[in-house]
């Protein structure tokens, strides 16, 4: 095991407490923070406005860890799923979803998943253990260091990632120590220079960690909500037993946010489960004090798992009875399908398992 303080787990705040450790002046800490994330810096011996004495000292203490040899998988809208071998012999995938004006890339923040959702694959694979900082920070890296090395008439989009949703493996707010201090690095002027605005964070309704996360960040809030009441709900999120419908809407009520902000709620439409036109009228009784958006998603299918997906008729129905109500109202299309790299369908794929076409 590498015993070297890997500096892609540290802040810049925690990076100048390391120099001044190492008996280094405090903007020694923020010059190294300016150089841990530019494209091609893998090693101190290349932060060439360091002397070398301390780039040597860094070098027997520190080290910059990357991701290499990713599994890739291209879908046939353009959607590309990575698959990232982890130090330990895990792994873990993103998926970058590129758009004419921006690169959203939706992000894990643990090794599989505990919450159990009864519709979702990943939740088959199991929790292994959390992400630290560095592993979540480094999917960005990876992917922006793809975009960049893709010849420009491949690229649909920028060619950097714009856009980041925590949607993809594990439920953020139960690692929320390390994902608070992945924000502060993507975010960061020297780091990777994100705007929070930019940033979706997740969750399906860890109550007690929502607002630490409000307080402590500016980014979005998104709510895998996906029923209008506790009996469906419990149903298809365990977490629910544990923190009641109720419990999340009340927690959405008090969050701490801007007051230009809105809270995204997320809503997987499942045939003859949840996608009711009383289930449309409810949902919309049951977010009426709450500042919001609502994302409608029609199920994306995988084997093994029950659910359906409904019709798009019953699809449009519910959507127009809700938008009805004053709401916006969103139907989001799946993307990347066909790689299993849709909502819902990320999980652990053999290494060595590769599709570039």
């Amino acid at each position: 095991m590498n015993t070297k303080t890997d500096l892609r787990n540290l802040t810049q705040d925690e990076i100048v407490q390391y120099v001044e450790d190492l008996g280094q002046p405090a903007f020694r800490g923020r010059q190294i923070m300016s150089w841990l994330y530019r494209p091609g810096i893998t090693e101190f011996s290349e932060m060439t406005d360091l002397a070398k004495k301390f780039r040597k000292l860094l070098a027997e203490n520190a080290r910059i860890y990357r991701f290499v040899d990713p599994v890739i998988q291209r879908s046939s809208d353009g959607s590309v799923k990575f698959g990232f071998p982890l130090e330990d012999g895990k792994l873990i995938e993103s998926v970058l979803i590129p758009e004419p004006d921006r690169n959203t890339l939706c992000v894990s923040s643990q090794v599989g998943c505990a919450m159990n959702c009864s519709f979702c694959l990943t939740a088959t694979m199991g929790f292994s253990r959390n992400l630290n900082p560095s592993e979540i920070v480094n999917q960005v890296v990876a992917v922006g260091d793809f975009l960049r090395n893709e010849p420009k008439g491949k690229l649909i989009g920028p060619d950097r990632v714009t856009n980041i949703v925590f949607m993809g493996m594990g439920e953020p707010l139960n690692n929320l120590d390390n994902l608070i201090k992945s924000i502060s690095i993507l975010t960061e002027q020297r780091g990777l220079d994100m705007t929070n605005r930019r940033i979706t964070v997740s969750t399906c309704g860890i109550v007690p960690k929502m607002e630490r996360l409000g307080l402590e960040t500016d980014v979005n809030l998104a709510i895998s909500l996906h029923a209008v009441n506790d009996k469906t709900r419990d149903l298809l999120m365990p977490v629910n037993d544990r923190y009641s419908l109720e419990d999340l809407l009340e927690a959405c009520r008090t969050y701490p946010m801007a007051k230009r902000k809105r809270i995204m709620f997320e809503y997987i439409l499942l045939k003859d489960i949840n996608d009711s036109d009383d289930d449309a009228r409810e949902l919309a009784k049951i977010l009426r004090d709450i500042p919001c958006k609502i994302n409608l998603l029609p199920y994306n299918e995988s084997p093994g798992i029950p659910y359906k997906s409904p019709s798009r008729n019953r699809l449009f129905a519910f959507q127009k009875i809700v938008r009805d109500n004053g709401y916006s109202v969103f139907i989001r299309s799946s993307r990347g399908e066909d790689i299993s790299a849709a909502c819902g369908q990320l999980a652990k794929q053999k290494q060595g398992e590769q599709t570039d076409a």
